[in-house]
């Protein structure tokens, strides 16, 4: 219950402050867009840049890290996909908007806190690892997989879909973040020494990011409400609260990952879908109803999810 109380619970509060004062109307949708183009185009960014700019890359991109959590993300993606067109029927388009959702943890806004508050600051090298990664691997294989799924029957060259797949990833703003403290990583390792004013701005806006996150995703939570095809959505929460972490967990043990390594990779995967998988389904029109309710429900059922987590972790 300990963990319930001081962990899990000072994240959860932050978000439903942010349903709540969106719900009563004191912070209109209008603001709530306003906060969350700032958390996820610039703050987020920001603080990806700063962690990658200072993460060791020598230590922590370890195969017994990342081959057990991308494994298991890969496996819900398997299961949402077929399930969505073997169980449920839906269109070759939705299939991808599901496994998508099964796919995408919320590894960064609740991913680094829960991790933060259970295991400490030092405790995340491995998640910041996992992000590294997260971002540009997923959204290039969700991307390429339904660009291809749109292609048939266009008549469109393999080339051509995968530039757009390409291009598609390379302008979303965590992956520039990323990819931008993965380069002033190695100009630092060059000799780089950048002043201290410089970081200091950096850290300023990078500890904004989590809290206006946070209490924006409150916000965006309440326009998602669930609407029907309850069947896929509670697929997507199995999935995504279960599957991969239960995954993650086993492999990660018979991997002999150690303990700082296995609390990051199993909390990053018992995450609930993040915000972004409803983005993807919405930009595609496909199962925007499922991948919303999806969303908003595992991310309530994972306070519970992931203090059974806690509870099993070291």
């Amino acid at each position: 219950m300990s963990a319930l109380v001081t962990i899990i619970l000072p994240v959860f509060l932050v978000v439903g402050f942010g349903y709540l004062v969106t719900w009563r109307g004191w912070f209109k949708e209008s603001a709530v867009d306003g906060l969350m183009n700032f958390a996820q185009n610039f703050a987020v960014p920001v603080l990806l840049f700063a962690s990658m700019a200072r993460l060791d890359l020598g230590t922590e991109f370890r195969a017994t890290l990342l081959i057990p959590f991308y494994l298991g993300a890969f496996a819900s993606f398997a299961l949402g996909w077929s399930g969505a067109r073997y169980l449920f029927h839906r269109p070759p388009m939705d299939c991808v908007a599901i496994g998508f959702v099964c796919l995408f943890s919320n590894s960064l806004l609740l991913g680094i806190p829960i991790t933060e508050r259970a295991y400490g600051t030092a405790a995340l090298d491995g998640n910041w690892a996992i992000i590294a990664i997260h971002s540009p691997l997923l959204y290039t294989f969700g991307i390429t997989v339904m660009e291809f799924t749109r292609a048939r029957g266009q008549n469109l060259s393999t080339g051509r879909v995968a530039l757009r797949a390409l291009t598609g990833v390379l302008r979303t703003s965590l992956v520039i973040g990323i990819m931008a403290g993965l380069t002033m990583n190695l100009l630092m390792q060059a000799g780089l020494v950048m002043p201290a004013a410089f970081w200091d701005a950096v850290d300023m806006i990078a500890r904004a990011a989590l809290p206006a996150a946070l209490f924006g995703l409150g916000g965006v939570l309440y326009r998602y409400r669930p609407e029907g095809d309850m069947g896929a959505i509670a697929m997507c929460c199995a999935a995504s609260l279960i599957l991969h972490p239960a995954i993650t967990f086993g492999t990660a043990l018979a991997l002999g990952l150690d303990t700082n390594g296995l609390r990051s990779a199993v909390m990053t995967a018992a995450m609930a879908p993040g915000v972004n998988a409803y983005l993807f389904a919405n930009i595609y029109g496909a199962a925007r109803r499922v991948a919303a309710s999806a969303v908003l429900i595992a991310t309530a059922l994972s306070t519970l999810s992931i203090w059974m987590w806690l509870t099993l972790l070291p």
